[in-house]
């Protein structure tokens, strides 16, 4: 088992005209799960007009916590509960940093993974320095990474990852590549 945190990501498609239900079971389940040792968080990504999938994201302490709530009583009544409002669900589960960079069945390759996090980290980082540098210039070496680690963690993790590993998905899905903006650029300017 792991000691890492674990992300389950579980995609539903909801029965037609069930929409209002399908939410309200959601939350329930969403509630339910912040009752348990070891959840992180959880969040529901809804699905674009055209579709019905929703994407519902749990977040646990480690694979113990994880494998707890799923085979808790009070989540095999939610489930069934449900039954009626969505289709058979796809489950995945990723730990540590793949749960950031999983699309589909594998994640991309670490060097895109590299790039993408540094692409987030750069300019935080900048901006940091240039707000709070003069202030942190004149502490020790130690004092002055734990504070600017501190505060940039979290930030990183839950905001500018997060939005990187979205804008950069089709570029990390393989789905687009910096030469297929060139060749557009070319193909525009010999028109």
């Amino acid at each position: 088992m792991s000691a890492s945190p674990v992300t389950l990501m579980v995609a539903r498609r909801v029965e037609h005209g069930r929409y209002a239900d399908f939410n309200r079971w959601l939350n329930e389940g969403r509630e339910l799960a912040a009752d348990f040792a070891g959840y992180l968080g959880s969040g529901v990504l809804a699905p674009p007009a055209d579709d019905d999938e929703y994407q519902i994201i749990f977040r646990f302490s480690s694979s113990e916590t994880l494998a707890a709530w799923e085979h808790s009583a009070s989540r095999h009544a939610w489930l069934a509960r449900g039954k009626g409002l969505y289709e058979a669900p796809h489950e995945h589960r990723a730990t540590g940093l793949d749960a950031w960079f999983q699309t589909g069945s594998s994640a991309p390759p670490r060097w895109k993974q590299a790039v993408a996090v540094w692409l987030a980290f750069f300019p935080i980082s900048l901006i940091f320095q240039f707000v709070f540098g003069g202030v942190l210039a004149d502490w020790t070496l130690v004092p002055r990474v734990v504070v600017s680690t501190l505060m940039l963690t979290p930030v990183m993790v839950f905001v500018f990852i997060p939005l990187s590993m979205r804008l950069l998905a089709p570029w990390l899905q393989g789905k687009w590549s910096p030469l297929d903006l060139l060749a557009r650029w070319r193909h525009a300017h010999r028109s």
